[in-house]
């Protein structure tokens, strides 16, 4: 047993790193970057109260526990923006590594479940996993909208954009929730981004 609970608390420990992966996302009170830690903590809260917009019926508790380590790779990969300039194929196969490494240091029936569930998430095909990625898409935006388009000025990033690379994800998952961004984020795009 000794050893079970040292391989947990390597693992837990290690999983403290990801307070110190900084985001492109401010807080919503624009007076610092939010990292990782916070983001997926924020998301996991984010799905609690918006659970009743899923397009389909989830298991909210899956859901979270998705949400919860949906980020943790970033102690290895790093944040890559949304509307960052990335190799897509280079930053998963980062990311691959990273949940092998990372989950690998759990327990073995720990790490089968744990990497199962990031798995499911990244694959997005699952009810629990399209409601989890739709809400990972939401919180950025608010933020956004609470900070002046913060991260949106800083990546040039246009209407359309935030249709194609976060619309879509969130309209899959949660329609309702989609519908009701969309004229807050038409409004900002109107008044601060003219043309874009």
């Amino acid at each position: 047993m000794t050893g079970r609970i040292d391989a947990q608390l390597a693992f837990l420990t290690e999983a403290d790193k990801l307070k110190s992966v900084l985001r492109a996302t401010t807080l919503c009170n624009s007076s610092r970057h939010e990292n990782a830690g916070e983001h997926s903590w924020h998301i996991a809260l984010y799905a609690m109260v918006m659970a009743e917009h899923a397009t389909q019926p989830i298991n909210i508790d899956r859901v979270i526990k998705m949400l919860l380590i949906h980020d943790i790779v970033e102690i290895d990969a790093g944040d890559t923006p949304i509307h960052g300039d990335h190799d897509p194929v280079k930053i998963a196969a980062i990311e691959q590594a990273a949940a092998t490494r990372l989950f690998g240091l759990l327990p073995p029936d720990q790490a089968q479940s744990f990497r199962a569930l990031w798995d499911e998430f990244e694959a997005a095909e699952t009810d629990d996993a399209v409601f989890a990625k739709s809400i990972d898409r939401v919180q950025p935006v608010i933020a956004n909208l609470e900070t002046g388009g913060r991260s949106w000025v800083d990546y040039n990033v246009t209407r359309d954009q935030v249709e194609a690379r976060v619309g879509t994800k969130v309209a899959r998952g949660a329609p309702a929730l989609w519908e009701a961004l969309k004229s807050r984020i038409d409004t900002w795009f109107a008044a601060h981004m003219a043309g874009k």
